[in-house]
């Protein structure tokens, strides 16, 4: 129910509009005003359409993360001289390894896989990145809106309208405070969402318009990321190392990366799955044990940590891709599943994606008919597309670790020397939600056992909360609660249901400490559910890994989250 159902909006029409400054958003402007000032060179008859583009992050950028090795095939095609505009990268792929570790040891693969073969490649902070590409939408005429969350999306008879902008300015129990502003509804011809990994919008947009019919279920991962200084002397400028292994069992799939940015400046960290059996699965801690490994502790000795971040990634590859258009809209990026997990990269497909989709509402602006009898051309062209061979080839690699490490392992080597051609039909995979085992059902619950005798030094190793202060998240605290839950389910599940049959996984998959277990009796040992929403570093884990799914995330105030700005 609406808190104020007679709220007075304002409603600013545009032609295009664009949900998130990711590199799929990004780049569909830039292409789409492109094709606009080509077009109007020759052309009678001239387009000027109204593009906008909203920002959830206090600026472009500042909920952007990534390790990342960028694959520059898509940026070429944008931007052929991106040298000469000066790009923001850190470094070049110089040298390579991929290890597996053990507790203690590591073993170079002999070889490297074609997938890992990232030499020559840039070495960029996801974040600058974003933020070069939006100075240059903005300079080419895009109106951008930074600070601006997509709250809900407006539909009329199955078509998307456009979308209702965050309120600012209500309390805690959601009453209007002094400075109180209502959300407008931007109205578009053609909405482009591109917000993500388990977006808000998209989510709701998907379950509404049935867009995930078709799709495999998609398979989503944690990666949880730290930036650090370290002493010159013990890594190369543009080393990229990449681990399997310790500390994860052979049941969960995930890894490691160390990524040199300069002699004395990593990017590392680790993706782990969250289809995982056991519910006290923990990506946050799955990193820190990472770096207990000898030959990383080696590396990180006497330095300092001064960066942090965590998000989903949807890994499910090309059979999770849904439909990615209906009246009046467009998925792009990770929105539309677009990430190679084989390869560890997505930023080039995300940007392809924005692409052929600035393409396709082009086409549409001429014809003047958003319909999706138009707009499906984006399919169409995807399909024609080097995207969807990268994706189609190497279509079960996520799916064929479902029966765990080294079953996938062969799997995915027969996947990589047929180039896909020996898979008969598609892998299925079950929501990574429906994989979480009851407590009882499992031998042990590997985490607690570890974490029992583990302790955070501080210097190599740190807890959440300490982490989380090197993310520079930020809210504003008096504000609606966005991590819904409805209250009488914290009740009947979150402090009763839960507890009993998974433990309350949340305190353990959350990489923030959003979510705690407080005791209300040491007695009788009863404990609730108690909610740190202003630790939320918008990664959306609990979304995707609530075993009842009863949490609902959703954007908080325009301006709130994270801001990766250090790499």
């Amino acid at each position: 129910m609406s808190l104020q159902p007679q709220i007075e909006r304002e409603t600013l029409e545009m032609d295009v509009l664009f949900v998130g400054a990711g590199p799929a958003n990004l780049a569909a402007a830039i292409r789409l005003k492109q094709l606009i000032d080509k077009h109007n060179e020759t052309a009678s008859e001239k387009l000027d359409p109204e593009i906008a583009l909203i920002e959830k992050g206090k600026s472009v950028g500042a909920h952007l993360l990534s390790g990342a090795i960028l694959d520059t095939r898509a940026l070429k095609e944008l931007i052929p001289d991106y040298i000469e505009k000066n790009c923001p990268i850190e470094a070049t792929v110089e040298q390579e390894r991929v290890f597996f570790l053990t507790e203690e040891k590591k073993f170079n693969m002999p070889f490297l896989p074609a997938s890992f073969k990232n030499h020559g490649s840039p070495l960029i902070s996801l974040s600058k990145f974003g933020k070069w590409l939006g100075k240059m939408a903005e300079e080419m005429g895009i109106n951008l809106f930074e600070g601006i969350a997509g709250a809900e999306p407006i539909i009329e008879n199955g078509q998307v309208l456009g979308v209702r902008t965050d309120d600012k300015g209500r309390d805690k129990n959601g009453q209007p405070k002094p400075n109180f502003e209502p959300g407008m509804n931007i109205h578009a011809k053609v909405t482009v969402l591109g917000e993500g990994a388990r977006g808000s919008l998209t989510k709701k947009i998907a379950r509404q318009l049935s867009l995930e019919a078709d799709a495999t279920p998609q398979a989503y991962e944690t990666g949880v990321k730290e930036i650090w200084e370290i002493p010159s002397g013990r890594i190369k400028k543009g080393t990229a190392i990449h681990s399997f292994g310790f500390p994860l069992p052979a049941t969960i799939y995930g890894g490691g990366w160390i990524y040199a940015l300069s002699e004395t400046r990593l990017s590392i960290g680790f993706v782990t799955a969250l289809d995982a059996a056991d519910p006290t699965n923990d990506p946050h801690f799955n990193l820190q044990r990472f770096k207990t490994h000898p030959f990383v502790r080696e590396l990180l000795n006497g330095g300092t940590l001064i960066g942090y971040g965590a998000k989903a990634i949807s890994g499910g590859g090309y059979a999770s891709i849904p439909k990615l258009f209906a009246n009046g809209l467009l998925l792009t990026g990770e929105s539309g599943g677009f990430l190679n997990s084989m390869r560890l990269k997505g930023i080039h497909l995300s940007m392809k994606s924005g692409m052929l989709a600035a393409e396709t509402i082009f086409d549409a602006l001429k014809k003047k008919d958003f319909s999706e009898e138009t707009l499906k051309t984006y399919r169409e062209a995807f399909e024609q597309s080097w995207a969807k061979e990268e994706l189609y080839e190497v279509r079960n690699f996520r799916q064929a670790f479902n029966y765990g490490l080294y079953s996938g392992a062969i799997r995915v080597g027969l996947q990589q020397l047929f180039s896909g051609r020996l898979v008969a039909k598609q892998l299925d995979h079950d929501p990574d939600h429906m994989q979480m085992e009851h407590f009882h059902r499992l031998h042990r619950a590997r985490y607690l056992e570890v974490k029992a005798d583990f302790k955070y030094d501080g210097k190599l190793t740190f807890d959440k909360l300490t982490d989380l202060y090197e993310s520079g998240t930020t809210h504003e605290e008096n504000q609606p609660c966005h991590l819904f839950i409805v209250p009488d389910l914290i009740t009947d599940i979150c402090n009763t249901k839960c507890t009993v049959e998974y433990g309350n996984p949340c305190q353990f998959f959350c990489p923030a400490k959003v979510y705690e277990m407080v005791v209300t009796d040491e007695k009788m040992g009863t404990k609730k559910l108690h909610l740190n929403p202003a630790n939320c570093v918008h990664c959306k884990t609990c979304d995707i890994a609530d075993p009842y799914q009863v949490i609902t995330w959703k954007v908080p105030e325009g301006g709130g989250g994270p801001n990766y700005n250090k790499g």
